[in-house]
């Protein structure tokens, strides 16, 4: 589905902890799938600000994103009020894939939990066996909905052993780049695919700028590719980290 401009109308918008909202947005958009992104238009402000998509619901059109608390923009939207209006591109980026009869390990570290939640909620719709750990730095930032919550240490803190009593077969993660960059690394040294979602500043949105360039290996070349539009999902082995 190719994205396009949507106004959508704020249906609710809830404080779930000190810094981070929930809101649901209704418009006209078709569909969303799991790891793709809103990028909302902030009044007087240049630049869009990107969004994992937490949720979608089809049949009201109604899809969810969590905001943390960082800027203007993040400001301007914790702001807003039921009926309020909200400019937004959507869906943007590739989605996460599906495999059946693998054991999935889901990994959100803080604000990523975001599309973590939504593939967690597709993932038990097709009856695949799933377990969504989350890390947090204190009880107050918990977001429900995992499986498993880890607070004040590192989300990584014993997985390897987690991974191996859970016979997982392929692990998914959005979170800050130092996790996802651990987490790949480990995935590779056990021989298990992991896909990861970047979290990065998009300017654009949409691969025109380029601002968000990343650079990945494949077939023994490296090239540059853009988070925005070839992401935000990647296999975490062909990322060259930093």
């Amino acid at each position: 589905m190719k994205s396009k401009n949507y106004i959508g109308k704020i249906k609710s918008i809830k404080k779930i902890n000190n810094d981070v909202y929930k809101l649901n947005i209704s418009s006209d958009i078709e569909d969303c799938k799991c790891g793709q992104f809103i990028s909302v238009l902030c009044p007087n402000k240049t630049l869009r600000r990107p969004f994992s998509i937490c949720d979608f619901n089809k049949e009201n059109k109604t899809l969810t994103i969590l905001i943390k608390l960082k800027g203007e923009g993040t400001k301007y939207l914790s702001s807003l009020k039921e009926n309020d209006e909200i400019n937004f591109l959507a869906p943007l980026g590739n989605s996460f894939e599906f495999f059946e009869n693998k054991n999935a390990l889901l990994v959100g570290a803080g604000i990523g939990i975001a599309p973590m939640l939504f593939l967690k909620k597709e993932m038990n719709k097709k009856n695949i066996n799933n377990y969504l750990i989350s890390g947090f730095k204190t009880d107050e930032e918990i977001i429900k909905g995992s499986d498993e919550n880890i607070v004040g240490g590192s989300v990584l803190d014993n997985i390897e052993e987690l991974i191996k009593n859970k016979k997982i077969d392929i692990i998914y993660s959005c979170g800050p780049a130092i996790v996802l960059k651990k987490l790949s690394q480990l995935a590779k040294k056990l021989n298990i695919p992991c896909y990861v979602a970047l979290e990065r500043v998009m300017a654009c949105s949409i691969g025109v700028c380029r601002g968000c360039i990343i650079k990945l290996i494949k077939n023994n070349e490296i090239n540059n590719f853009s988070v925005c539009k070839d992401g935000p999902i990647f296999k975490g082995e062909e990322i060259l980290w930093d």
